[in-house]
């Protein structure tokens, strides 16, 4: 087969009609690859580029964010000019056809190129699925902007161009993959150290939901309960902290909706619903702010102190630990490097949120039972984690974040 970066000597409507399928072929199967390591969340159980396409980069020191960003910014670019082609005159083959070889024969395999050298080993596999899961979006965009260039030699008409009947146009399925490019574009600026903040703040917003909803359900359980806990003003402590939160994560309806179905705590309360809920809000609070101080202490220090810095690499988190490793300090030391601890601690911290919803709910059916148990696993979870980002990462015994740690698990396990 002739190479898809070299020009075609046949006709020119034949020679892109080819060039069109070699396109999406190639697109199709880097699809495939970034969508498997976006999904698994086993490093070894992904798919792996069969072999080296034409514009990849063979140097080991290329750095995954960087080169993602440039490719990314090459598509944007190639797309606009691509999008302009099909719906103005005169249709010109050839000059749409450069563009495609263009695009083959460099940032579209270079954007499937910075997956493969995320490392998760030195970059983690969280931002390795992140950004695995952001080129997929501009390759699955960009094939279906290739399949709407027209074949039979005419501009696309105004019902192709703005869409009709649902379906997309030209000029809306570009925006689509401008919007896509440009999430792989930020994630330079963003960098490792960001993209796991801005991860662990959306968790913490999404367990800021749940303790609103739950504290909202428990005022309407105090208004229908007479003064039976007049002494107690913990919720009103808890308002202080959630007055203003956004709730972004959670369905309002859905929440309005859970509130209107849930059957009341009886005033005798013979299975102590109340007792736990306070116990519940408590814990729910503290774990909040187990996730700001995980931020704060443990993950933009990993950025450094300017929130311009261009990003954490190429110097990889692993190797920050490296001087630690070799000494024996505790910590981060052997198999415990920087991107191995988060890898371990991030699903704890995705999971926390989902669990505590478990545990909303168990509350609404008033199964004293569920309740204990679903308590009991996410507080188990949060000490969890607080557990293994105890230590700092330069493998020294302790830090701040070691001393309120430490106070937070003492909280969490009794909390009265």
């Amino acid at each position: 087969m002739a190479s898809p970066t070299s020009p075609d000597t046949t006709d020119p409507l034949t020679a892109l009609k080819n060039l069109i399928q070699t396109t999406t072929s190639l697109i199709t199967q880097l699809e495939s690859y970034l969508h498997s390591v976006a999904v698994t969340t086993n490093p070894s159980a992904a798919a792996t580029l069969s072999s080296p396409h034409p514009g990849e980069p063979t140097s080991d020191q290329t750095e995954p964010f960087s080169l993602a960003h440039d490719a990314a910014s090459l598509i944007r670019a190639h797309s606009t000019k691509l999008s302009l082609f099909i719906i103005n005159n005169p249709f010109t083959p050839t000059a749409i056809s450069k563009v495609l070889r263009e695009l083959v024969g460099g940032p579209i395999p270079a954007i499937a190129s910075a997956v493969q050298l995320c490392e998760p080993e030195r970059y983690t596999s969280a931002a390795r699925r992140d950004l695995a899961w952001r080129c997929y979006r501009v390759l699955h965009e960009l094939r279906l902007l290739v399949d709407q260039i027209p074949l039979d030699g005419k501009i696309l008409t105004d019902k192709q161009k703005n869409g009709a009947k649902g379906d997309k146009g030209s000029l809306v399925s570009t925006g689509v993959l401008w919007a896509a490019c440009d999430d792989v574009i930020a994630l330079k600026s963003l960098g490792i150290a960001g993209l796991l903040v801005k991860k662990v703040e959306e968790y913490r917003d999404t367990l800021k939901d749940v303790l609103e909803e739950l504290k909202e359900w428990s005022e309407e359980v105090e208004e229908e309960s007479d003064d039976d806990n007049d002494d107690n003003n913990e919720d009103d402590q808890v308002a202080g902290i959630t007055d203003g939160m956004q709730s972004t994560h959670l369905s309002a309806q859905q929440m309005i909706d859970d509130l209107m179905d849930a059957p009341r705590i009886p005033r005798n309360d013979p299975d102590r619903i109340r007792e736990r809920l306070d116990s519940c809000l408590k814990r729910l609070r503290l774990t909040t702010l187990m996730y700001s101080a995980v931020v704060k202490r443990r993950l933009k220090p990993l950025g450094g102190s300017s929130k311009t810095q261009a990003q954490l690499l190429p110097v990889p988190v692993a190797t920050r630990t490296s001087t630690a490793t070799q000494t024996g300090s505790s910590g981060t030391t052997g198999s415990g490097t920087v991107a191995k601890r988060l890898d371990e601690v991030m699903p704890l911290l995705k999971g926390l949120p989902h669990r505590f919803g478990d545990v909303a709910a168990a509350f609404y059916d008033l199964d004293a039972d569920a309740i204990d148990r679903a308590m009991d696993t996410c507080f188990f979870d949060a000490f969890a984690a607080s557990d293994m980002l105890m230590k700092p990462w330069d493998g020294s015994p302790r830090d701040e974040f070691t001393d309120w740690a430490e106070k937070f698990q003492i909280s969490i396990k009794k909390p009265d």
